[in-house]
């Protein structure tokens, strides 16, 4: 992830939408950090299909995948909140370098 987007809200439940961006080039929105019974956590963006349920539009493929993103948009939801100290901001969070060096190194490899 080369950048992530925190967007905090004043819900119960609900405390904040996220933007992730990979490689500088691809996006996905509507990621949410949700306050559920074992703490926060962050859901998938998702539709309501017709029958009442909903499903992910885009969702990691793997564990390993979920794990990394959760942990860095729940780092970056915390840094936000700490640093406005008011749960109410449209920041913009670009990631450190390390993670950016993936982008590097995808280009490498690509060559």
């Amino acid at each position: 992830m080369t950048e992530v987007r925190v967007f905090p809200v004043e819900e119960e439940r609900l405390k904040a939408y996220v933007a992730i961006t990979f490689d500088h080039c691809f996006v996905v929105r509507d990621l949410k950090v949700i306050n559920g019974n074992n703490g926060l956590f962050v859901a998938m963006p998702s539709k309501k299909r017709k029958d009442g349920t909903y499903r992910d539009t885009a969702h990691p493929l793997n564990s390993q995948t979920r794990q990394m993103i959760e942990s860095i948009v729940l780092e970056e939801y915390n840094k936000e909140i700490q640093k406005t100290g008011n749960p109410i901001s449209n920041a913009k969070i670009p990631m450190s370098n390390e993670c950016q060096s993936s982008k590097r190194d995808s280009e490498t490899s690509s060559e």
